[in-house]
């Protein structure tokens, strides 16, 4: 999905030149015809391109939903708004299952209260029980 679904809203970061530039050669090489915006079709490509999967039907359909009324496809600075989305998307749903595979002690796919205790007794010791309670239900 472009955007997170677990509820929080990724950190917004700042995009290095070098990424700004990959992605404006990515929207170049898929703007076919150069009529400076990606088509459905196009901006596909783009997706695969960039993040090694093709998107979804839902995915595509949102995003060309969501695009100017008055043009035919994603203009640049909607494309490149959409990929840094996604980008931060990508890495907070990878922190999230860093942080999951740590308290996940025994590789089950799930954690248990203890797996939770456990890792809350490591990262903050005078947290109340209660709190952790609370937090795992």
């Amino acid at each position: 999905m472009f955007f997170s679904e677990a509820g929080a809203r990724p950190r917004t970061r700042e995009i290095s030149p070098s990424e700004h530039k990959k992605w404006v050669e990515v929207f170049k090489a898929c703007d076919e015809d150069n009529k400076g915006y990606l088509s459905r079709e196009d901006f596909k490509v783009a997706v695969v391109m960039l993040f090694g999967y093709k998107p979804t039907q839902i995915e595509t359909n949102s995003v060309m939903s969501s695009i100017n009324a008055d043009t035919s496809g994603v203009l640049l600075g909607e494309f490149l708004n959409i990929v840094r989305k996604k980008k931060e998307a990508q890495l907070y749903q990878n922190e999230a299952r860093h942080i999951f595979t740590a308290f996940d002690r025994h590789y089950r796919g799930y954690l248990t209260l203890e797996d939770f205790k456990k890792a809350f007794e490591q990262v903050a010791p005078r947290l109340p029980e209660r709190v952790i309670l609370e937090v795992f239900r």
